[in-house]
């Protein structure tokens, strides 16, 4: 082999060895690697949508802003929609326009009644007594037996509808004993202060607004009668595809609910700002709250089960649901 030859290898192997070197450097400090944004984010969500409620955790969260920040360093936006109660939250998963929400203990039935394909992702712990049945301050009714023929307002399918149904039923009235009217939470308490009906079945942070603005008595609320838990539910095809989201969200909601459950003050000082409640109905709502969002077990779809079959029979969804067919796996098989 000439001088030259060999000059030109020994170049060619050292230009190599640098090469190598560099792409080792390179791999190591993130340069070449796959970007950071397409290895948290495997199936490339841009933006995740969220439909919440007037009350409850994700409203913090999304004041807060955690998820937000936390999403963002993954190249994914998230979008926030406010609903005035569970059922139109829920119809908007079913036709696209969100992806998530928090919604109550009935609505997820009547959606699954309706066909919509969603799935439990998690739920908080029972509150039975953030909803109860309210009459006026000086009505002349003591008891929820004294109801039968008068006219109770509620919001149709939503978890203060099961409540309404359970209380009927412990006091010994069907629920065809009554007149009830089905309005949402801002024509339900107007309907309540012009006296055009006779009770109303609520929840916080409208229950704890009626108590403290109206003076309304509480004829029963929902200890000893419904669990009343508070769901997280999903559009089927996004909790199958974005499991890694699903959880990040969950995990997130975690962290604000160990925060809430230990300063029930600090919740009504943020929070009612936000909502446009004031401080003091906001705290006597936060007490009543119930902190801890975990996976959705058999007991709990098992008592939706029997809020679906307790429907069923008294014709207000139009058709036997199979709660068990909403169960998310999590993500296990992805």
């Amino acid at each position: 082999m000439s001088r030259t030859n060999s000059i030109a290898s020994l170049l060619r192997q050292r230009v190599k060895v640098v090469a190598q070197a560099a792409t080792a450097v390179a791999l190591a400090t993130g340069i070449l690697a796959t970007p950071a944004h397409a290895q948290a984010n495997p199936s490339n969500l841009k933006e995740l949508r969220i439909g919440y409620q007037k009350y409850g955790t994700l409203v913090i969260l999304k004041a807060r802003g955690t998820l937000d920040k936390r999403l963002a360093e993954k190249g994914i936006a998230v979008k926030w929609t406010e609903f005035p109660f569970g059922p139109p939250l829920l119809e908007a998963i079913n036709v696209g326009s969100i992806d998530v929400g928090t919604v109550g203990e009935s609505p997820p039935v009547f959606a699954q009644a309706a066909g919509a394909d969603l799935v439990y992702v998690g739920n908080e712990p029972p509150a039975p007594g953030a909803e109860a049945l309210l009459v006026p301050k000086d009505s002349p009714i003591r008891s929820v037996a004294e109801l039968k023929g008068k006219k109770i307002a509620v919001a149709k399918g939503s978890n203060a509808n099961y409540l309404l149904v359970r209380l009927l039923e412990n006091a010994g009235l069907k629920y065809s004993d009554v007149e009830v009217v089905y309005l949402a939470p801002a024509d339900a308490r107007a309907a309540f202060e012009s006296g055009r009906v006779a009770a109303w079945s609520i929840w916080d942070p409208f229950l704890a607004a009626a108590e403290k603005q109206l003076s309304a008595r509480v004829l029963a609320d929902g200890k000893g009668a419904v669990a009343n838990h508070q769901f997280y539910l999903a559009a089927r095809a996004f909790a199958e595809k974005h499991p890694e989201v699903v959880h990040i969200l969950l995990e997130e909601l975690d962290k604000i609910d160990q925060w809430g459950k230990q300063n029930p003050k600090e919740v009504a000082k943020f929070l009612a700002p936000q909502i446009g409640i004031e401080e003091p109905i906001v705290e006597v709502a936060a007490l009543r709250y119930s902190y801890g969002v975990k996976p959705v077990t058999v007991e709990v779809l098992a008592a939706q089960q029997k809020i679906a079959d307790k429907f069923f029979e008294l014709k207000l969804v139009p058709k036997q649901v199979r709660v068990a067919d909403a169960a998310w796996n999590g993500g296990k098989n992805n």
